[in-house]
């Protein structure tokens, strides 16, 4: 189909504080709470007329940018920079197609963006998150799913960002994707995470009606895939993945894990002293574990990946990129030194995901000896629309896997208003369940369904967070 032009008439940005039932400790963050973003614009689609949109994301410290000189609240002001900067720039474009508006601002939000102080993730934040409302938005004029859309290319997406894809076919890609009616859930396990009950102290546990240790997890969910956080000191991550590969040995069936380095090693050197200590250990269950991990995610330092060849610890297992991943072409710049993978996140734009993906294809289809895939990452996705539209593009992406983390370190959408649980409950039956008045995610047998979510109109937007009860930092063009 010609992609409609569009015009951003209203840009609200809306937060929400969240606090977390369990301490999530991650590269050098404890996270008690994370505030979240929620993006609303009114879009003028040429020939269909307007509409809402919206979208919603973690506004999440010490990911983005990891300097100990900046506080959270720092952190926060950085993504609130970039969203201002997106706004007002999508408030200013003339009518353009949805990937137009993207790609012709791009360049300027990267280079405004670090004139601004922020790092290339930081940066691209803010048009991560309102590109996502934009083509919501679209799809609720023309009245189309969000897998019709994108199979029709309805933003028109072009590779006209990324060279490396000149003269692939982008329209038959996008074509020939279907998606997935289910997708497994990946349970993260933080670096200080309780394992077993024996790892709670008396009086320390919630009693919430959600599981709190990982074999409470792998009890109450049937999960099957897991991602294991590690600190970057070979002593204490040789102890704690041994540790857990004892608790994961209980499971009889066969199980997947992914071990995340959210760039504590600063060298290839001090990852591969880390396999040569498990493999000194020779415990059979530490031996399984090590066979059923299917990546290594971002374990070098960004500062430095690009300088840091990883082709010996790529013999161990495929390694994908996540916080390097800051720019469109990170993935074939990181693929001449060892790479093979590539994080899909929504808080990282998801016409990057896509085209990401389109270069998957593409070089599998080279056979140069590697097999290249799209992962799917957390980012504390919580319950409701910023859940809904993470879920919704992995599956028509066709990952069937993807990391969740969010309904297990917040209580489900206990920090909405009884009255908007109550309509996504209802709305996504198969998504969500109630746990003692709480709207929750729904995981059986460790898969999360889809089908809702891809059966409606617009992104995963059937239903929409009640606006009146958040704070609205910013607002641009007439008002709610």
């Amino acid at each position: 189909m010609t992609a409609p032009r569009l015009k951003v008439l209203e840009v609200h940005i809306h937060e929400r504080p969240v606090v977390l039932r369990l301490p999530f400790r991650f590269g050098v963050v404890t996270l008690k709470e994370c505030p979240q973003a929620f993006a609303r614009v009114l879009v003028d689609v040429e020939g269909h007329g307007e509409a809402w949109g919206m979208a919603g994301e973690a506004l999440a410290p010490k990911w983005f940018d990891k300097s100990p000189a900046l506080s959270n609240d720092d952190n926060l002001d950085q993504l609130r920079t970039s969203l201002r900067l997106a706004a007002e720039a999508y408030m200013a474009a003339g009518p353009l197609t949805a990937f137009d508006l993207y790609r012709t601002r791009y360049p300027d939000q990267m280079s405004e963006g670090a004139a601004a102080g922020l790092p290339p993730l930081a940066a691209g934040y803010g048009q991560a998150l309102i590109d996502r409302a934009i083509l919501d938005a679209a799809c609720m004029s023309t009245i189309s799913t969000f897998s019709a859309a994108i199979q029709s290319n309805l933003p028109g997406i072009t590779t006209d960002l990324t060279p490396d894809l000149a003269g692939f076919a982008v329209d038959e890609f996008l074509a020939g994707l279907t998606p997935l009616q289910q997708v497994a859930a990946r349970h993260t396990v933080g670096m200080i995470d309780p394992l077993t009950a024996a790892d709670q102290s008396p009086g320390e546990r919630l009693d919430d009606g959600l599981p709190e240790t990982l074999e409470e997890v792998i009890a109450a969910y049937g999960t099957r895939h897991f991602k294991i956080k590690i600190t970057g000191d070979v002593d204490e991550d040789t102890e704690r993945l041994a540790r857990v590969a004892a608790t994961l040995d209980g499971i009889s069936e066969p199980y997947v894990a992914s071990i995340d380095g959210n760039e504590q090693y600063q060298s290839q050197d001090g990852v591969l002293a880390l396999f040569s200590r498990l493999d000194a250990a020779k415990q059979p269950a530490l031996q399984r574990f090590l066979a059923s991990t299917s990546y290594i995610e971002q374990p070098i330092n960004r500062a430095v990946s690009l300088e840091t060849p990883v082709h010996e610890i790529a013999k161990r297992a495929p390694l994908i990129i996540d916080e390097s991943d800051g720019t469109i072409d990170a993935f074939p710049a990181h693929r001449a030194l060892g790479y093979s993978g590539v994080s899909s996140k929504t808080c990282k734009g998801f016409y990057k995901s896509i085209l990401n993906a389109a270069r998957c294809v593409k070089w599998n289809a080279e056979a140069d000896g590697r097999s290249y895939f799209l992962s799917g990452e957390d980012l504390t996705c919580q319950a409701g629309v910023a859940l809904q539209q993470d879920l919704a593009l992995v599956a028509l992406l066709g990952i069937d896997h993807v990391e969740r983390n969010g309904h297990h370190y917040t209580l489900g959408m206990s920090a909405a208003p009884a009255e908007e649980q109550r309509r996504f409950l209802t709305s996504f039956p198969d998504l969500y369940r109630d746990v003692g008045g709480v709207t929750c995610a729904r995981i059986e047998n460790g898969q999360m369904s889809t089908k809702s979510i891809l059966a409606g109109l617009g992104w995963g937007s059937a239903e929409a967070p009640d606006w009146t009860v958040m704070e609205m930092p910013m607002t641009y063009g007439g008002s709610l």
